[in-house]
C-alpha cells in the first residue's frame, strides 16, 4: 500500500492546537504509512508566540518527526467583531495554495487522503471538496456536547425553538446524549446571543458533510453519549471515532516549574487543593478576595494560579501580577505562608501529576477535565465561558465525577460567588474517602486502559486509520 497523507487544520487557539497535534502523534505511531501536514493559522487577537513556542518544543521520536511537518499561513488581521466563519473564509485561499503544491505532478509528497478540520473550521470542507478528498472533523470537546449541539440544530431547524429565547429561563431540555434533563441556563453563552447563534449553528450544520467525527473522549467515560449515536437516539451525521483521552503530558522544565514542584514536594500526599482557570481565566478584585477568604477559612493547603484580567474591552490573555498582594485581603499572604502558595501561570499537567494534589478547582475546559481524570484528581467545578457550563453539568450531574462550586457561573456576569460557596466546594472536593474520589480513581485507570493495545480507543483509532486508507482505493 502506498504512503498516505492527511492535512490537519487546527483552530489557532493553543488548547485546540495541542490536542490536534497529539492526535497526529497517535495516528503516526499507529501506522507507518501515514504522514501529516499541519497548517498553522494565525490570529492577531491570540498570542501567536504561545503556539510558536509549542511547535518549537514539539519533539516526537525520530521516526515520527520525518512524517510530520508544520506550515505557517499568513497572520490574519481580523475586523471587529471577530467571527470565526469569516476568518476561515479568508484563510481558504492560503490552504488551497498549500494543497496545490502537495498535489502538483512530480511532487514527492505522499498522496493526500483527506483533511482533518478542527470543529470550528468546517468551512474548510469546501477546500477538501475542491480537491476531491474527504473531510474528518476533530471535536475537541465531549461526545455528550457533540450530541447536544446536534440536538440544538434539530430544535432550531425542525421545531422552531430559538435558543436565545431560553436565556435565564427554567426550561429543561431532553437531550438524547444525556441521561438527565439539561437546564437551559447551562447552555454556552454563544447560543444565547443573537450575533453568535447563527454562525455557530451554520458551522455545526456542516458536520453532516464529514466522512467521520473524531472525538476527544473514551467509551468508558461517555458510554451513554457514544451509544446514543449508535442506537439512533442522537441524529447521526457521520461515523464517530472516540479515540481519547488525547493529552499532552510532557512537562515544562523551566525554573518556575521547578520552584512549584519543590514546594509541592514538601506537602503531604493529597493535601493540596489546586486552583487554576485556564489560559483565559481571571477574576476581578472582589471575587479574588472571596476566593482568598474561602481558602483561609478551609484550612487546606493550596496552590493558586492567580492571573490579572486583561483591560476592559480587550480580547487578551490574562497576565501575571508583579505583586498579588494588591488584590488580596490585607495580611493574607502572611497568614497563609505555611500552607499556601500563589503563582501566576502554572504548569498544570506537572501539578496534577504530583502526589500532593488532592483536588482541583477548575474552569472545566475539556482538556483540563480529561487531565484531571487521567491523574485521578477530583474537580470542583467553576466554569467561565465556551461550553464549560455544559462540561460542569456533565461532570457533576451526569457522570457524578465532580462537585459543584457554581455550575452556571459566566465570566461576563456581575455575580460574585461568596466565600461560603467556595469553601463548601473546596471541603467537598478535598474529602479523602468520598465516593466521588473513588469513582475518579477508577475512571483514571479506565482512561489509561482505553489507550492500551486492545483498549476501546485503540480499537477506534484502528477503525479510523482503516477508514482513511480505504479512501485511497
Amino acid at each position: 500500500m502506498e504512503n498516505t497523507q492527511l492535512l490537519f487544520v487546527p483552530f489557532p487557539v493553543i488548547g485546540h492546537l495541542i490536542a490536534m497535534v497529539e492526535l497526529t502523534k497517535l495516528l503516526l505511531s499507529r501506522d507507518h504509512r501515514l504522514s501529516v501536514t499541519v497548517l498553522i493559522m494565525k490570529l492577531s487577537i491570540f498570542d501567536s508566540n504561545v503556539i510558536k513556542n509549542y511547535i518549537q518544543s514539539f519533539a516526537p521520536s525520530t521516526s515520527l518527526s520525518n512524517r510530520i511537518r508544520f506550515i505557517d499561513l499568513p497572520e490574519d488581521k481580523f475586523d471587529e467583531p471577530f467571527i470565526f466563519a469569516s476568518f476561515i473564509e479568508r484563510q481558504k485561499l492560503h490552504v488551497k495554495q498549500v494543497v496545490s503544491e502537495i498535489n502538483q505532478p512530480g511532487s514527492d509528497s505522499p498522496r493526500l487522503a483527506g483533511f482533518v478540520h478542527d470543529m470550528f473550521c468546517t468551512g474548510m470542507i469546501d477546500v477538501a471538496n475542491d480537491f476531491g478528498v474527504p473531510s474528518y472533523i476533530f471535536f475537541t470537546s465531549s461526545a455528550a456536547f457533540l450530541g447536544f449541539m446536534l440536538h440544538m440544530l434539530v430544535i432550531y431547524d425542525e421545531q422552531n425553538v430559538d435558543p436565545t429565547e431560553l436565556k435565564e429561563s427554567d426550561t429543561e431540555l431532553a437531550v438524547p446524549s444525556l441521561v438527565h434533563p439539561f437546564p437551559a441556563k447551562f447552555m454556552p453563552s454563544a447560543l444565547l446571543q443573537k450575533e453568535w447563534l447563527h454562525p455557530l449553528l451554520d458551522n455545526f450544520r456542516r458536520f453532516k458533510e464529514a466522512e467521520g467525527i473524531i472525538v476527544n473522549t473514551f467509551f468508558e467515560l461517555e458510554s451513554y453519549a457514544i451509544e446514543s449515536f449508535n442506537n439512533g437516539k442522537t441524529k447521526k451525521t457521520s461515523s464517530l471515532f472516540p479515540v481519547g483521552p488525547i493529552l499532552n503530558l510532557e512537562c515544562d522544565t523551566s525554573s518556575k516549574q521547578q520552584e512549584i514542584i519543590q514546594w509541592l514536594d514538601d506537602q503531604p500526599a493529597s493535601s493540596v487543593v489546586f486552583l487554576c482557570f485556564g489560559s483565559m481565566g481571571s477574576f476581578g478584585e472582589d471575587q479574588v478576595k472571596e476566593i482568598a477568604y474561602a481558602l483561609e477559612h478551609s484550612g487546606h493547603h493550596f496552590l493558586w494560579s492567580l492571573r490579572r484580567p486583561p483591560p476592559t474591552g480587550k480580547i487578551e490573555s490574562p497576565s501575571d501580577y508583579e505583586n498579588p498582594q494588591e488584590v488580596l485581603p490585607e495580611g493574607f499572604l502572611d497568614r497563609t505562608a505555611k500552607i499556601g502558595k500563589i503563582v501566576g501561570w502554572a504548569p498544570q499537567v506537572a501539578i496534577l501529576a504530583h502526589q500532593a494534589i488532592g483536588g482541583f478547582v477548575s474552569h472545566c475546559g475539556w482538556n483540563s477535565t480529561l487531565e484531571s481524570i487521567w491523574y485521578g484528581v477530583p474537580i470542583a467545578t467553576w466554569p467561565m465561558y465556551a461550553e464549560q457550563q455544559f462540561n460542569a453539568f456533565e461532570m457533576v450531574i451526569e457522570l457524578e465525577l465532580a462537585v459543584e462550586i457554581k455550575m452556571d457561573y459566566r465570566k461576563d456576569s456581575q455575580i460574585i460567588v461568596n466565600c461560603d460557596e467556595i469553601e463548601r466546594g473546596i471541603r467537598c472536593v478535598m474529602e479523602q474517602d468520598s465516593e466521588k474520589r473513588k469513582k475518579v480513581k477508577e475512571m483514571s485507570e479506565r482512561s489509561r486502559m482505553a489507550l492500551m493495545e486492545g483498549g476501546s480507543s485503540c480499537i477506534w483509532l484502528d477503525c479510523l486509520i482503516k477508514d482513511v486508507i480505504s479512501n485511497m482505493s
